[in-house]
């Protein structure tokens, strides 16, 4: 890349060497090792100052990808600060929603048309299942390895094409088989999964040299955060993208690769220095987050690990206090022992609860340790627990009443059809889908249609015919200045309780999941009450 007068420059920022030479290069393909704590994401983020400033380079010509919504607002925000106005255009996204960009633009070539839905895994799950109940019952495992082994392939770009005639086992063929029949299904639905987000860009791009071109000339220079977590879809992504130009810096570590259970591949950095000729490598190794003793029992777990890369994390920050191992008889003796040390490490060392952090291994150890914390007055946040609306029974019942207030929500429609199950199969939503298509309405809508009988048996449009009108007397319910009377008549009408209970490992588990949807139900009845008290007021 050819570098503007002045483009040796620094930006006006404390860097280390190592991070100032990683800023600075674009003059060919670049991997930086950046060891935890080592301020990757300044150096990105000043990378991109870099580019736009000093390389002259359009900001709408800079694209960054990470891995999640959360460091990419975040690197979003810290570029934008640094570029004010200049920032105009700057792309910085997830893997996903890049992906879903692409998807959007070259609409026509996807098989999908305007206002697709995005199934989440609950949903396509459900979609599954169908397709496995037309040959009986299954096991829940059965249903488990399916819907893995069909993310598998999409991660690492097979089609069901692909497959014939090539399983090597009965289990492997009749999987294929309902891989196929899922794709049919996603297309009728004008839906895609979540890995069809990266899967189906990738085959465009492949597939269609005119819009490949098109991409790469719209990316000038592509930046990737967290590489080693990188699939081979999304390295496939990468590669496209990316072309035969020098315009590629990624950041990864290969020491903090812990997704390969999803599909991430650590051996991307390595395979780096074999597709893109000439590949520099810059290695962080300042850390700027811990002390030395930290990182010294750090590199010494860690110091018989296969390495695609070696390197050592040292700190200014000095050697530290000592790092205490407490070993006790059970997790009661824990959470007390927890407890107990932060109020007095809180008492003693004049410190806030704010600077206190627990670590556990899984959310199912954090039920205790709340407990504990609530007996003791110690007040706290859970972060990366489940949220509640992304408990199931709470995404079903807003659904219903995303289907009871919009009823082209296809997404919503789709997850509430079958539950709990009316016997309207894959085969029927698929005929459905077809035809709301050819008459370019949603699902629901098309039920209404005169012409949907002549599609469909006489039985499944009867079925279908009776949810809509259900769904009618609900809204008459509504619009009768009702609306909570019409959400406990849904649940009742449905047996939605008896439905958890059914579809939980035991019948207390399917009542503490009902008491989420009352808490949901008290919800809405209070602020209705709010509204109605301040519309009162204003009267």
């Amino acid at each position: 890349m050819n570098q503007q007068p002045g483009s040796q420059r620094a930006p006006k920022q404390q860097l280390n060497p190592a991070q100032r030479d990683a800023v600075r290069y674009v003059d060919g393909p670049l991997l930086v090792l950046a060891g935890a704590g080592s301020g990757k994401t300044s150096v990105i983020t000043r990378k991109i100052q870099y580019l736009v400033r000093e390389c002259e380079m359009p900001a709408r010509q800079v694209t960054a990808v990470t891995f999640t919504n959360k460091a990419a607002r975040e690197m979003r925000a810290r570029a934008r600060a640094l570029l004010g106005d200049d920032a105009k255009g700057l792309q910085v996204s997830t893997f996903h929603q890049l992906g879903l960009k692409i998807l959007q633009r070259e609409l026509p070539l996807a098989g999908r048309k305007s206002g697709f839905s995005i199934l989440d895994d609950q949903d396509s799950t459900a979609i599954l299942k169908d397709l496995l109940l037309r040959d009986g019952d299954i096991a829940s495992t059965l249903l488990d390895i399916c819907r893995n082994q069909i993310s598998h392939w999409k991660s690492h770009a097979v089609s069901p094409a692909s497959l014939q005639g090539k399983a090597d086992s009965v289990q492997e063929a009749r999987i294929a088989e309902v891989y196929a029949r899922y794709e049919r299904a996603l297309a009728s639905y004008n839906a895609v999964d979540f890995d069809d987000l990266i899967a189906i860009p990738v085959r465009i791009l492949a597939e269609h040299e005119e819009v490949l071109k098109r991409w790469q000339s719209r990316i000038r220079y592509l930046l990737v955060d967290e590489y080693q977590d990188t699939n081979v879809c999304q390295y496939m992504l990468v590669q496209q993208l990316v072309g035969e130009r020098s315009g590629l810096c990624v950041v990864g570590d290969d020491d903090q690769s812990i997704y390969a259970w999803r599909g991430a591949n650590p051996e991307n950095l390595k395979q780096l220095a074999k597709d893109f000729k000439g590949l520099k490598v810059i290695k962080l190794e300042q850390n700027y987050r811990s002390t030395n003793r930290i990182l010294q029992s750090a590199n010494a777990l860690i110091a018989n690990n296969d390495h695609l890369f070696e390197k050592k994390l040292w700190s200014e920050k000095g050697q530290g206090d000592a790092i205490v191992v407490q070993q006790l008889p059970d997790e009661e003796a824990e959470t007390e022992y927890i407890g107990d040390e932060i109020l007095h490490r809180k008492i003693g060392s004049n410190l806030q609860f704010r600077d206190f952090a627990v670590l556990v291994r899984g959310n199912h150890q954090t039920r205790l340790l709340e407990l504990k914390l609530q007996a003791k007055q110690i007040p706290y946040q859970v972060t990366g627990g489940t949220s509640f609306f992304a408990r199931n029974e709470i995404k079903d019942v807003m659904a219903y009443l995303r289907v009871l207030a919009n009823p082209d929500d296809d997404a919503a429609f789709l997850r509430i059809v079958n539950v709990p199950r009316r016997k309207i199969g894959v085969s029927t939503l698929e005929a459905l889908g077809d035809y709301s298509k050819s008459r370019e309405c949603s699902l629901y809508g098309a039920i209404g249609e005169m012409g949907l009988a002549q599609t469909l048996s006489e039985q499944a449009h009867k079925r279908l015919s009776s949810l809509d009108g259900w769904f009618q007397n609900l809204r008459r319910v509504v619009d009768n200045g009702e609306p909570m009377r019409a959400l406990q008549e849904m649940l009742d009408d449905i047996d939605y309780r008896g439905w958890l209970v059914q579809n939980s490992s035991s019948t207390a588990v399917g009542e503490r999941r009902y008491e989420n949807v009352n808490f949901l139900l008290e919800s809405i009845r209070n602020e209705l009450q709010k509204q109605n008290q301040a519309a009162q007021g204003n009267t």
